[in-house]
C-alpha cells in the first residue's frame, strides 16, 4: 500500500513538471530575477545604417485608380465588438491638375483643400463574403500642413474616411469592402478577426509591438518578421514615417538639424505618410493597428499647430474611455486593459492626463482584465543609458521589475523597443559609457519645455546624472533592428520574445516568461479595504 501511494506521489509529481515545463520550457522568468545586467555588444557584421524607400519603389506607389480607397487600416474600439476602418480615397490625376473632386492629394505653393463631403464614407461588411449584410458609414475630413515661408510648400491631403463598424461577435472574421458605391468606387474585399471577450480566459494569440519604424529597406525587413509571426494584434509605439527628416520638396536627410541648420521652421515632407499607408496596407488592412504618437509626428505648422497628420489619419478609442484627447486613450482586448498616454502632453498632477489616468486605472477590474499594460513613446525610466524625459531610444533594452529605479519584486517589468529600421540609425552607445554622460544643460526639450532629464533621486545613482555602469535594473540591452511578440497565456504568464531582423524567421533574440503574483503584490486603498489597481503586476511598453 505504501509503496503503491509513493508511485501515486511521484506520479503526480512527474505530471506537475511536465505541466511546467509545458508553461516554461526552459525559458526564464521574472520569478528567478532579479537578473545581472547583461549588454550584448554590437554585431560588426550589422548593417545599422538604414535607407529610405524611394518614392518609385513598387511597395509605396499607387494601385489603384478613379477614386478606388488605398491606405486601408483597421484599429480597435473601446471594446472587442466594434472596430474603426479607416480608408484614403484617391483620384488618379495628372500632377499638375488640381481640381476640386478629385482625391490625390496636392503639395505646392498654392493649393485648394477639397471637400471631404463630395466622397461618401461607406463600408459593407458582414461574416460571408457575399452576401455582405451589413452597411456602416461614417464621417470623412482632409488635413493641410502649411508653411508660411517664401520657398516652401504647402500639402494638403486626399479625403480621409473614418467609418465605425458595431455589434460585432467575439472572436469571429468580418469580410468588408469600403468607398463609394455610388460612384462606383469600392475596394476589394478584405477580411479581419475580432478580439476576444473580456475575461481571465481569453486573450489574442500573439500582440506585435514595433517602434519607431520608418519606411526604410530595415523596416521593411522588420515588417516582413512580424509579419510572418501572424499577429492578431499590433502596437505601433510611435514615429512612424520620419516625414519630418524631410524638407517640403522632398529632400531628406538622417539629421535634421545637421543638414538644414537655416530653415525658417521644421519641415516637412508629407507624401511621406501617404507612403507610409501604402506599404502597411497589406499587414493593417487585416490586422487592427493601435497607434501611439511619437515626437516624429509632432510636425509644427503655421499657427503652431501640431499632430496635424498623426490625429488625421488614424482612429483612437478617446471618447468611449473617457478620454478628450487622440493622445492618451485605453481599451480592452481580451483580458489585457491598455492604457495609451501621451508623452508630448501636458501630464503634471493638475492637468488632464493625470486626470484621466486617475478615472481610467480606477475603473478597471482585474478580476476580469488580470493584465495592465501601459505604453508610451518616450521611456519612463531611464533605459539604454540615461533617457528619462521625453527622449527615446533606438535600440532594444528590457528591464528587471523596478519601481521608483530601485528593484522591486512587484515592479513593472519595462520593454524599450525603439528599433523598427527607422533611417536616423541605431544607438550604439550607452550614457553609462565611460565619457558618455552628457552635461544636463544640453538636455533641453524644445516642445514640453524644460530638460529631457534631471538627476536620480533614489536608487543607486542618487544625485547622479547617469549611471557610471550599466543600471541593475536593466536586465538585458541590444543594439539591432527588430520586433516584439507577447503571447499572454492566461491571467499569471504571459510570454515576451524579441526578434531580431538578422536572425532566422523563428529565432529569438530575447525571451522571458513575465508573471504575474496578485496576492503578493495586492495594494488597497486606504480607510476602504477594496482592491485597487497600482503600478504593480503591470506590463510598461515605450519606443
Amino acid at each position: 500500500m505504501a509503496l503503491h501511494l509513493r508511485k501515486i506521489v511521484v506520479g503526480v509529481f512527474v505530471m506537475r513538471i511536465l505541466d511546467l515545463f509545458q508553461v516554461y520550457g526552459g525559458i526564464p522568468t521574472t520569478l528567478e530575477g532579479p537578473f545581472k545586467p547583461v549588454t550584448v555588444p554590437l554585431d560588426g557584421s550589422f548593417r545599422g545604417n538604414a535607407i529610405d524607400l524611394p518614392d518609385s519603389d513598387p511597395r509605396v506607389q499607387r494601385k489603384v485608380s478613379g477614386f478606388e480607397p488605398e491606405q486601408i487600416s483597421v484599429s480597435l474600439s473601446y471594446n472587442y465588438d466594434s472596430v474603426w476602418i479607416l480608408g484614403l480615397q484617391v483620384m488618379e490625376v495628372t500632377f499638375l491638375n488640381f481640381c476640386s473632386n478629385h482625391g490625390e492629394f496636392q503639395i505646392g505653393k498654392s493649393i485648394k483643400p477639397r471637400n471631404p463631403q463630395s466622397v461618401a464614407s461607406v463600408v459593407h461588411y458582414g461574416k460571408l463574403r457575399f452576401p455582405m449584410s451589413h452597411k456602416a458609414t461614417g464621417e470623412s475630413l482632409i488635413y493641410s500642413q502649411l508653411y508660411p515661408f517664401e520657398g516652401l510648400r504647402n500639402y494638403t491631403s486626399g479625403i480621409i474616411h473614418h467609418v465605425r463598424l458595431t455589434a460585432l461577435e467575439p472572436n469571429t472574421i468580418y469580410h468588408y469592402r469600403c468607398g463609394d458605391p455610388s460612384i462606383p468606387a469600392m475596394s476589394e474585399i478584405y477580411y479581419f478577426k475580432t478580439m476576444p471577450i473580456s475575461t481571465p480566459k481569453s486573450y489574442p494569440s500573439r500582440i506585435a509591438v514595433v517602434g519607431d519604424l520608418g519606411l526604410t529597406y530595415n523596416s521593411t525587413s522588420t515588417i516582413e518578421h512580424l509579419t510572418s509571426n501572424k499577429p492578431d494584434l499590433v502596437l505601433m509605439i510611435g514615429d512612424l514615417c520620419y516625414a519630418n527628416l524631410y524638407l517640403t520638396n522632398g529632400t531628406g536627410s538622417d539629421c535634421y538639424s545637421c543638414s538644414f541648420p537655416d530653415t525658417p521652421i521644421h519641415e516637412t515632407y508629407q507624401p511621406r505618410w501617404d507612403y507610409w499607408g501604402r506599404f502597411m496596407q497589406p499587414l493593417i488592412s487585416k490586422v487592427p493597428i493601435m497607434m501611439v504618437q511619437g515626437n516624429h509626428e509632432i510636425e509644427e505648422q503655421a499657427q503652431n499647430r501640431t499632430f496635424a497628420s498623426y490625429s488625421s489619419r488614424f482612429a483612437f478609442p478617446s471618447k468611449e474611455s473617457g478620454s478628450s484627447s487622440a493622445f492618451y486613450y485605453s481599451f480592452n482586448t481580451g483580458g489585457i486593459h491598455f492604457i495609451v498616454l501621451g508623452g508630448y502632453v501636458a501630464y503634471n498632477k493638475s492637468d488632464d492626463q493625470y486626470k484621466w489616468l486617475q478615472k481610467d486605472l480606477a475603473k478597471v477590474n482585474r478580476e476580469v482584465t488580470p493584465w495592465l499594460i501601459a505604453t508610451w513613446h518616450p521611456p519612463g525610466i531611464p533605459l539604454t543609458g540615461h533617457t528619462t524625459g521625453k527622449l527615446n531610444v533606438h535600440a532594444y533594452e528590457r528591464s528587471n521589475r523596478v519601481y521608483n529605479y530601485t528593484l522591486d519584486p512587484c515592479g513593472p517589468v519595462h520593454i524599450a523597443i525603439g528599433d523598427g529600421g527607422n533611417r536616423e540609425k541605431m544607438a550604439i552607445t550607452h550614457a553609462d559609457d565611460p565619457g558618455n554622460c552628457p552635461e544636463p544643460s544640453t538636455t533641453p526639450d524644445e516642445f514640453m519645455g524644460g530638460f529631457c532629464a534631471y538627476n536620480f533621486t533614489s536608487g543607486s545613482a542618487a544625485g547622479k546624472f547617469c549611471w557610471d555602469r550599466q543600471p541593475e535594473y536593466s536586465a538585458y540591452r541590444e543594439t539591432s533592428f527588430g520586433h516584439g511578440i507577447l503571447q499572454v497565456k492566461n491571467e499569471t504568464h504571459a510570454l515576451w520574445t524579441w526578434h531580431r531582423n538578422q536572425d532566422m524567421y523563428n529565432k529569438a533574440g530575447d525571451q522571458i516568461y513575465i508573471v504575474r503574483q496578485p496576492e503578493r503584490c495586492l495594494v488597497r486603498l486606504k480607510n476602504e479595504g477594496k482592491k485597487h489597481v497600482s503600478v504593480y503586476n503591470i506590463f510598461i511598453l515605450q519606443g
